[in-house]
C-alpha cells in the first residue's frame, strides 16, 4: 500500500508539471520515463500507465474534477487538482484491472476525508446517469460512453459505497490529540503604604467691594435735542404741505380772466408776512399714488436725459401759458363734443360686433345639433363594420396558428437528424482552430523575440553615444565687463552700466507724467460728479411735482367715474340672446334623451358632457367679460378731464 502510494505522488508530480499549451504529450512522456531509469520496472510500468493514461483522457478528467470543485468540494484545495484527476482515471479505467481490493488499498494510502467526498460524488447514480454521461458523450459516442464507462462504474457502485461508509468510520473514531492544561498565573497584591489624609486648608477672608453708585435717570429718558428736533419737523412738513396746495390751487391763474370790478391781488409773499406765525395742525392727508420704494441706480445718461426732458417739458408750459396770456382760444368744447362721439361710436361697434358674435353661436349650435345627428349614424355603421372584421380575423388567426405548428413540427425533426453531422463538424473546426492557434502564437513568439533583440541593440548604441558625448571637454563661459564700451564706431554708442542709466531716468519722467495726467482726470471727474448731483436734485424737484399732480387728478377721475351712469341694451343684441338660449335647450334636450342603436343602447360619454359644460362656461364669461367693456367704456369716455389733451 506505501509503495502505490508512492506511485501516485511520482504520478502528481509529474502531472503538476505538465502545462498542455507548452508541453507535447509524447516528448514528456519520454523525458519522465528516462528520468524513472532508477525506479523497478513494475513501479516505472505503473507510472507510465497512469501518467499517458491522464494526459490521454484529459478532457474527460477535466469534465469531472471541475463540476466536483462546483459542487461539493468549494472547500477543498487547487493543490490537489491532479489527485483527483488520477483517483479519477483508476475508478473509470483502471478499476477493471486493478481489482477492488487493490484499488481500495490506494485510496486508503492518502488523505481519507478528501477521498471520502470525491468517491462519494464520483460514484452518485445521479451524476453519473445525467450530465457525465452528456458532458462525455459530446467527446465520445453515447453508446460507447455508456458500455465501457458508465456501466461498469453503476456496477462498482455498491462496494465503492461500503468502502465510503468504511472511510467515514475511520475518521469518526479517531481521537483528537490531547492537549496539555498549562498553569495559570496567580496574582499577588502589592504591598503599598496607605496614604496621609490631608490637612484641611483654613478659609480665605472675604474682600470687601465698594458700593457702586446708582444709574441717572437721564440714561433712560430721551434727550432735549432729539424734542426739538421732532418739533421743527411737525413744522417744516406742515409748511410744504401748505405750500403744495397753495401751487396746485393757483397753477396757471395768469391764464384764468379777472373781472374789471375785481381788486388786484396782493402780493402771496407779503400775505404771509402779515400773518401770524403758523401752528402745527394736522392737516388732511392727500391720496398720492403708491410709492415704489424699490432703490433703482441710474447712471449718468439717464440722469442727463432726464433732466433735459424735464428742462423741454418746462419750456412747453412756458411756451403755452404765453400763448394763453396773449389770447389764444381753448379747445374745451370741442374735446368734450369728440369724447362723447366717440364713446357713441364705440358703443356702436361694440353693438355690432356682439351681434356677429351671438349669429357665429347662433349657427355653432345648429351645425352642432346636426353634426350629432351624422355622428349616430356612422357609429351605427363602424359597429356593424367592426363585428365582421372581427370575425375575419379570427379566421385568418386560426389558420396561421395551425400553419406555424406544422412548421415547427418540421423544424424539429430535421434538427434531430443532423445533430450527429454537426456535433462532429464541431469537433473538427475545433481541432483545426487550436492548430492555428497555436502556429500563430509561435509567430508571435519568434516576433516578440526578434523586436526585444532589435531594441537592444538600439539602446546599447544610444547608451555608448551618450557616453562618448558625456566625455568631451566643453568650454566655460566669457567674462563680460558692462562699463566697457564695444568700441564699433557707431554714434551713440555706450556701455550697459550707462544704458541702464538712462532708462530709469526714462522711467521717472514718464512716471511723473502719469501722475500729473492722472490728477487731471480726477479733477474732471469731480467737476462732472458735481453737475451730475445737481441734476439729480432738480430731477427730483421735478418727479415731486409730477406725483402731487397725478394725485390730483386721479381723485378727480374718482370723483366723475362715480357719477357715470349704466348703460343700455341694443334690442338686436337681446333678440339674439333670446334665440341662442331657445337653441342650447334644444340642444340640451336632445342629448338628454337616450339613443338606442342597432346592438346597444348608446350613452353619451362623461368627456363629452365635459366638453360641452367647458365650453358653455366659456361663452358665459365672454359675455360677461364684454358687458363689462361696453360699461367700463361708456363710463370713462366722458368722465375723462378736458384738461387731459
Amino acid at each position: 500500500m506505501a509503495c502505490y502510494g508512492k506511485c501516485i505522488e511520482t504520478v502528481i508530480k509529474h502531472l503538476d508539471q505538465f502545462k498542455p499549451e507548452r508541453d507535447n504529450p509524447e516528448q514528456f512522456l519520454e523525458a519522465v520515463s528516462t528520468s524513472l531509469q532508477a525506479l523497478s520496472p513494475q513501479k516505472q510500468a505503473f507510472i507510465m500507465e497512469v501518467l499517458s493514461g491522464c494526459l490521454e483522457y484529459r478532457k474527460l478528467l477535466t469534465v469531472v474534477v471541475d463540476a466536483f470543485y462546483v459542487r461539493d468540494g468549494r472547500l477543498c484545495l487547487w493543490a490537489d487538482y491532479s489527485l483527483f484527476e488520477v483517483i479519477c482515471y483508476l475508478a473509470t479505467f483502471q478499476l477493471e484491472e486493478l481489482g477492488f481490493r487493490l484499488f481500495s488499498h490506494i485510496i486508503k494510502s492518502q488523505p481519507l476525508h478528501k477521498m471520502c467526498k470525491f468517491l462519494g460524488f464520483l460514484f452518485n447514480p445521479l451524476n453519473l446517469g445525467s450530465w457525465i454521461k452528456d458532458e462525455w458523450s459530446l467527446v465520445y459516442e453515447t453508446a460507447y460512453v455508456k458500455e465501457n464507462w458508465i456501466d461498469p462504474l453503476m456496477r462498482w457502485q455498491p462496494e465503492v459505497q461500503e468502502l465510503i461508509t468504511q472511510l467515514q468510520g475511520v475518521l469518526t473514531n479517531q481521537s483528537p490529540p490531547s492537549k496539555t492544561k498549562t498553569k495559570v498565573t496567580e496574582p499577588k497584591e502589592f504591598n503599598l503604604t496607605a496614604p496621609r489624609p490631608r490637612a484641611i486648608p483654613v478659609p480665605e477672608p472675604v474682600p470687601e467691594v465698594a458700593k457702586t453708585r446708582p444709574v441717572p435717570r437721564s440714561t433712560y429718558q430721551p434727550p432735549r435735542e432729539q424734542q426739538l428736533l421732532e418739533v421743527t419737523k411737525r413744522h417744516n412738513r406742515w409748511k410744504a404741505e401748505e405750500l403744495l396746495l397753495r401751487a396746485n390751487i393757483e397753477a396757471m391763474r395768469c391764464a384764468v380772466p379777472r373781472t374789471r370790478g375785481e381788486p388786484p391781488e396782493q402780493d402771496p409773499k407779503k400775505k404771509l408776512q402779515l400773518r401770524d406765525p403758523p401752528r402745527i395742525l394736522k392737516t388732511p392727508k392727500l391720496t398720492f399714488y403708491r410709492p415704489n420704494n424699490a432703490p433703482v441706480k441710474l447712471n449718468t445718461a439717464a440722469v442727463l436725459r432726464e433732466a433735459a426732458l424735464y428742462q423741454r417739458q418746462v419750456e412747453k408750459e412756458l411756451q403755452r401759458v404765453d400763448k394763453l396770456v396773449d389770447g389764444a382760444g381753448d379747445f374745451s368744447e370741442f374735446l368734450e363734443w369728440q369724447k362723447k362721439m366717440q364713446a357713441k361710436d364705440r358703443e356702436e361697434q361694440l353693438a355690432a360686433g356682439e351681434c356677429r358674435r351671438l349669429q357665429g353661436k347662433l349657427s355653432h349650435e345648429e351645425a352642432i345639433l346636426a353634426r350629432k345627428q351624422v355622428e349616430l349614424e356612422k357609429k351605427q355603421k363602424a359597429e356593424r363594420q367592426k363585428e365582421e372584421l372581427l370575425m375575419q380575423q379570427c379566421a385568418e388567426r386560426r389558420l396561421q396558428e395551425e400553419r406555424s405548428v406544422k412548421e415547427l413540427v418540421e423544424q424539429v425533426m430535421e434538427t434531430q437528424k443532423n445533430i450527429r453531422a454537426a456535433q462532429t463538424k464541431l469537433l473538427k473546426g475545433r481541432r483545426q482552430i487550436v492548430q492555428e492557434v497555436m502556429e500563430e502564437s509561435r509567430e508571435l513568439l519568434q516576433r516578440s523575440a526578434e523586436a526585444a533583440k532589435e531594441e537592444q541593440r538600439r539602446r546599447c548604441e544610444l547608451t555608448a553615444q551618450l557616453r562618448a558625448l558625456e566625455t568631451q571637454p566643453t568650454r566655460k563661459g566669457k567674462l563680460v565687463d558692462l562699463t566697457q564700451i564695444p568700441g564699433y564706431g557707431l554714434e551713440g554708442e555706450m556701455s550697459i552700466v550707462e544704458l541702464r542709466e538712462r532708462l530709469a531716468l526714462l522711467k521717472e519722467a514718464q512716471q511723473r507724467k502719469q501722475e500729473e495726467k492722472r490728477d487731471q482726470i480726477i479733477r474732471g471727474k469731480r467737476a462732472k460728479s458735481q453737475e451730475l448731483q445737481n441734476a439729480v436734485e432738480q430731477v427730483a424737484l421735478c418727479r415731486a411735482a409730477n406725483g402731487r399732480t397725478a394725485a390730483l387728478r386721479w381723485e378727480e377721475k374718482k370723483a366723475q367715474s362715480a357719477t357715470a351712469g349704466a348703460p343700455s341694451q341694443d334690442e338686436r343684441v337681446l333678440e339674439l340672446q333670446r334665440r341662442i338660449r331657445e337653441k342650447a335647450a334644444q340642444r340640451r334636450g336632445q342629448g338628454a334623451q337616450p339613443h338606442v342603436s342597432a346592438p346597444q343602447a348608446l350613452r353619451p360619454k362623461p368627456r363629452a358632457q365635459r366638453e360641452a359644460q367647458r365650453r358653455l362656461e366659456l361663452e358665459q364669461s365672454r359675455e360677461r367679460r364684454l358687458r363689462a367693456l361696453v360699461q367700463e367704456g361708456m363710463a370713462c369716455g366722458p368722465a375723462r378731464p378736458l384738461g387731459a389733451a
